[in-house]
């Protein structure tokens, strides 16, 4: 006797029977997928309850389809956004990528761009997990520039600092710089930020250094002087200074204790142990830059 069908598959079914029917007399083929989204939407709930959420996000996809057939938009947005969230939880990232870049289209087209960032900034997360750098880098940045379009400044500053923490990683150091220095441009116009200005100077800083540009990395120093004199009492420029002097000096010693100093009271994380091992580097392959 074969196995009765779920919940999800009868309506399932339903719902891919009444996509495919024929409009009647009395009915016209907005209707027709009107009813179908709505069925595709009870399948993709139904499945979810069932846990299989691979299933529930191609319903919703559907769904999607079928509100887009009716030029309901905001309701294809939704559905794809349902169907992303479904196939997260069934680790398919490439196919919640691909969902909301959909819903990302319709928000855009609608003008809804704080929305948008917040999607595309998921977007960025997801590749992030996947390890590819390059693609989560625009997502952040994408997702930046929207919602500094919407004034939402906070949000903006967030993504484009951890875009610029991933050109870093994967040595695209003047952009890096180029987004830490935008960043701190608009930390230093509210006392509630300005405080963070040290950490993204510093960045700065060490991404010139990581691209042997010890020229670079001395000028900026003295230009966040400039924009701010209480930067060079700090520990993140006295580590800055260090740091140049010993790369210019080629003084591994040097480089080793001023990272020691800082790290004991600071502590290093993980983004600045890396390009900290990326300028070392850059000392041991030159030793004769004096």
């Amino acid at each position: 006797m074969a196995p009765s069908k779920s919940e999800a598959r009868i309506l399932l079914q339903k719902a891919e029977k009444k996509a495919a029917s024929s409009a009647g007399w009395f009915s016209s083929a907005t209707t027709k997928f009107e009813e179908a989204g709505d069925l595709f939407q009870q399948a993709a709930n139904a499945f979810k309850l069932e846990k299989s959420f691979v299933d529930a996000g191609d319903a919703f996809s559907k769904e999607a389809e079928c509100r887009e057939k009716c030029k309901e938009n905001n309701d294809a947005a939704n559905a794809w956004w349902n169907a992303s969230k479904a196939y997260k939880q069934g680790d398919r990232p490439d196919l919640a990528v691909e969902a909301l870049s959909q819903t990302v289209t319709y928000l855009t087209k609608a003008g809804r761009f704080r929305q948008a960032a917040d999607r595309e900034k998921d977007i960025a997360q997801i590749h992030l997990q996947r390890g590819d750098l390059p693609r989560a880098c625009e997502s952040y940045e994408r997702a930046g520039e929207w919602y500094q379009q919407e004034d939402a400044n906070a949000m903006a500053n967030g993504c484009f600092k951890d875009a610029a923490d991933l050109h870093a990683q994967i040595d695209q150091f003047p952009q890096a710089i180029a987004r830490y220095e935008q960043v701190a441009d608009q930390s230093l116009q509210s006392n509630l930020t300005k405080y963070s200005v040290k950490e993204y100077w510093l960045r700065s800083g060490l991404c010139a250094l990581a691209n042997t540009d010890s020229v670079t990395a001395k000028r900026n120093l003295q230009k966040y002087e400039t924009l701010d004199p209480s930067f060079m009492t700090t520990r993140e420029a006295k580590l800055l200074a260090a740091l140049i002097e010993a790369v210019e000096g080629s003084d591994l010693e040097a480089f080793a204790t001023a990272c020691r100093d800082y790290d004991q009271v600071m502590r290093l994380d993980n983004w600045k142990t890396t390009i900290l091992l990326k300028i070392k580097k850059t000392i041991d392959e030159e030793p004769g830059l004096t």
